[in-house]
């Protein structure tokens, strides 16, 4: 959320200029109306938008959730807001979290607004999570927001802990097998090489190659660290850069296996967050505007960007969506039904838990289809080191037995 500095007229025809905090020019636009206010102009202000405070630290996911559901059931038995905020304050295990729950209070109890007391600590409260108690505040269900939001964030962690869950086996078996062939590279060859060395004669082709490889990886072992860390820090730093991170999502999207299931985690992500959203009530634009920034694709990110300009423009959400070539026709098409119908949130959530469903499908499957390709890399790459070293040997006694 950012400052907006505003130059506006009244019914009178006086100039009035201000500065308003918001998610967006849109929603600045919208309060000035509101307020019967014909805007001039609207301009970010830079230096007044609201930054993370040195003392905020990343609260973990589940406290949060916790947090809201508790928040939640407390304004629902008629507790004042200031009163549970103090009971939370108290309760909270985390002691950065509990300092911040307290300074909110403390801005509540001075007269701010909960939102507006959330928006000063950014890196613990999302735009997500601000325009939504916001919405909240405004209708007086700001319970049931709370608890929409603590449901929201329990299915995106869900999610989250299905993928991570399902690449954490392959991950760790394709380290391992990295190391002890490291290890087979680095000292065990050496030491087989000296004992060939010792026995002379001429050593079988696959013994020479992985001789030749070894003494390779031993002399520039040092230089191929620093090499590869070079590499990295550079790929990190053009990550970085709008090109480099856009040419690097949309190469994601592409990939043979794993492509598609980053789509499927995209579509998933941006239908639970777009539904929770508007069912709280939040503006369409307003919505399109955050759920661009949590996307976690550059290319997905432009595409609902573009979308809330073809909004901001009088044409239906669905259209854009399907020019973009980013979401698949079927969601469209049920977006489309949704608007025309009115019940745009509802096949939203459909939608999401469909794509959840087909997450879950797919890293199912994938880590079916990885198990066995590790056991083959591993069979392949290790038994290939081991029949290499024991070829020799395999002659010497073969002679001798002659």
């Amino acid at each position: 959320m950012n400052s907006y500095q505003y130059t506006a007229k009244d019914r009178k025809g006086q100039t009035i200029n201000g500065i308003i905090q918001a998610a967006s020019e849109a929603e600045v636009a919208d309060i000035l109306h509101r307020k019967e206010l014909v805007v001039v102009a609207v301009e970010i202000t830079k230096d007044t938008a609201v930054k993370p405070k040195a003392g905020d630290k990343k609260i973990k996911l589940d406290d949060l959730v916790v947090f809201s559901r508790q928040l939640a059931t407390m304004i629902d038995a008629g507790i004042p807001l200031v009163n549970a905020l103090g009971i939370l304050g108290e309760q909270i295990e985390s002691e950065g979290f509990r300092i911040i729950i307290n300074e909110v209070r403390q801005d509540i109890e001075a007269g701010m607004s909960f939102c507006d007391a959330l928006t000063k600590h950014p890196a613990v409260f999302s735009e997500l999570f601000v325009n939504m108690t916001k919405a909240g505040e405004a209708s007086g269900m700001l319970n049931e927001i709370l608890d929409r939001l603590a449901t929201f964030m329990e299915k995106q962690a869900a999610l989250n802990r299905k993928v991570i869950s399902s690449l954490v086996y392959p991950a760790v078996v394709i380290s391992m097998a990295i190391i002890i062939t490291a290890v087979l590279l680095l000292k065990v060859v050496p030491t087989f090489k000296g004992i060939f060395d010792s026995l002379g004669g001429t050593l079988p082709l696959p013994t020479q190659a992985l001789i030749f490889v070894s003494d390779l990886l031993r002399k520039y072992f040092l230089y191929s660290l620093v090499s590869l860390g070079v590499a990295i820090y550079l790929f990190r730093n053009y990550l970085k850069t709008k090109k480099g991170r856009y040419l690097f999502d949309q190469q994601a999207l592409k990939l043979p296996v794993f492509g598609p299931l980053l789509r499927k985690l995209t579509v998933a992500k941006f239908s639970r967050t777009f539904s929770t959203l508007v069912k709280s009530g939040v503006s369409v634009l307003s919505a399109l505007e955050i759920v661009s920034k949590t996307a976690g694709n550059k290319v997905v990110e432009e595409a609902i960007i573009n979308c809330s300009k073809s909004v901001r423009n009088g044409e239906p959400i669905s259209k854009p969506l399907a020019k973009s070539g980013v979401f698949p026709p079927m969601v469209t098409r049920m977006i489309n039904v949704g608007e025309q119908t009115g019940q745009l949130e509802k096949m939203l959530s459909k939608i999401a838990d469909f794509y959840d469903d087909q997450v879950d499908a797919a890293t199912s499957a994938l880590t079916s289809m990885i198990e066995p390709l590790v056991i083959a890399f591993l069979g392949i790459v290790v038994g290939g080191i081991v029949i290499s070293l024991f070829l020799p040997i395999f002659k010497i006694s073969e002679l001798m037995s002659h």
